[in-house]
């Protein structure tokens, strides 16, 4: 760790002048002190890095990827559809986050920023998204699974086209170019670097190994051997390299550069991802460490706020706290209205792409989230776990 700092340190500039690269380079520098000065911290950032690869990437790399070689097979794009059908915007939203995983939800934040996407379906999709905690929920309980999923689908919805017709499709969608892939743009004609080879040789076995393992809810450390740890740390230090070297991936529009192809998308859109997930994730850990916080604990509350702080653990970027929801949901010390308020209300990694590309809209869609998860959680507590409370 002193030695990644001290490498990092000699690549600052002496002048006055820091370039965007060289603010990555001062804020991994920043999370290497971090690291560093809270006690236990660097244990929990080894998990938080190998989560983030085998958890995350693999996901939002195999979605990015299939949205954008499809386009390329088919000779369309999302954009285009979502352009055309505009009164199908919403749905389609809410069917995107409704998939497991946040890759779906990653696809949505794009074209919402990419102005393809209406405030109402991008706020849809965030209401159906659960993350990773799906995985779990499914495999444990799929008809429960299968209920959250549909609830959510029903309440974002006509929330969505509310919202679009309260505030327009456009409400705070960021003027500025987005900084995710734009899905549809043309291969560039550039052979690929060593470094990108390099990448996708981590990336690909790593992927066809992780995902069916966590949608079948397998330990692959324990079904393979620690050594799958440690390709992830190296595979997660290698796109925090490229993230440092490369930047938010951008394409070209005023036509004096080739945009780049699917496959630097992919690349470019992956790293983007760790990285905020790198960095929001250790900073949440710290807090935990810092103030001896358990989540666990903010649920034991008296049986009537069970639900409440369950949808206020949604409101955590990140799909490990969802997962403690959904874990004490499963061991029977939260009641389903508490795991139907949380998967409404909670965006899983999702999130973390949403901050940075459209921050206001991310907080406007976290708190218009928030009304139909306390409906629906306290309806289901009062009207069918305790409908005597009532009387």
């Amino acid at each position: 760790m002193y030695r990644l700092v001290a490498t990092l340190g000699r690549q600052l500039p002496v002048t006055g002048t820091f370039s965007a690269g060289d603010k990555r380079i001062g804020a991994l520098l920043l999370l290497a002190a971090l690291v560093t000065a809270v006690p236990g911290l660097f244990n929990a950032a080894m998990t938080v890095a190998i989560d983030a690869y085998l958890e995350i990437a693999v996901f939002v790399a195999a979605t990015l990827g299939l949205v954008l070689y499809g386009e390329r097979l088919f000779k369309t794009s999302i954009a285009d559809l979502l352009n055309r059908h505009r009164a199908f915007q919403v749905p389609v939203g809410a069917l995107l986050g409704a998939f497991p995983g946040c890759g779906g939800a990653i696809v949505a934040v794009t074209q919402f920023t990419r102005g393809s996407m209406s405030f109402g379906g991008f706020v849809a999709t965030l209401m159906t998204t659960s993350g990773d905690a799906m995985f779990l929920l499914l495999s444990a309980e799929p008809g429960t699974g299968l209920l959250v999923i549909a609830v959510s689908f029903a309440a974002a919805i006509p929330c969505g086209y509310l919202l679009d017709a309260i505030h327009g499709p456009a409400f705070l969608r960021p003027v500025a170019m987005a900084i995710l892939p734009q899905a549809g743009a043309e291969p560039a004609k550039a052979p690929m670097r060593v470094v990108d080879k390099i990448w996708l040789a981590f990336m690909v076995p790593m992927a066809l190994i992780a995902i069916p393992a966590t949608m079948a809810d397998i330990d692959l450390t324990e079904a393979l051997g620690p050594w799958i740890e440690s390709v992830a740390v190296a595979a997660t230090a290698l796109s925090l390299i490229l993230w440092i070297r490369d930047g938010e991936p951008r394409a070209c529009s005023d036509g004096t550069c080739a945009p780049p192809s699917a496959t630097a998308q992919v690349i470019g859109g992956t790293n983007f991802v760790i990285a905020w997930v790198i960095f929001a994730m250790i900073g949440y850990e710290a807090l935990l460490l810092a103030f001896d916080i358990e989540i666990e604990s903010l649920l034991t509350a008296s049986a009537g706020l069970v639900p409440l702080m369950a949808i206020m653990v949604g409101f955590i970027p990140g799909c490990g706290p969802q997962i403690v929801v959904t874990s004490l949901y499963l061991s029977g010390a939260a009641p389903l209205s508490a795991q139907l308020g949380n998967g409404i209300a909670n965006d899983g990694d999702a999130l973390f792409p949403a901050l940075a590309a459209a921050p206001r809209a991310a907080a406007a869609a976290t708190l218009y989230s928030a009304i139909p998860a306390f409906i629906v959680a306290y309806g289901t507590y009062f009207l069918i776990e305790n409908p005597g409370l009532l009387y």
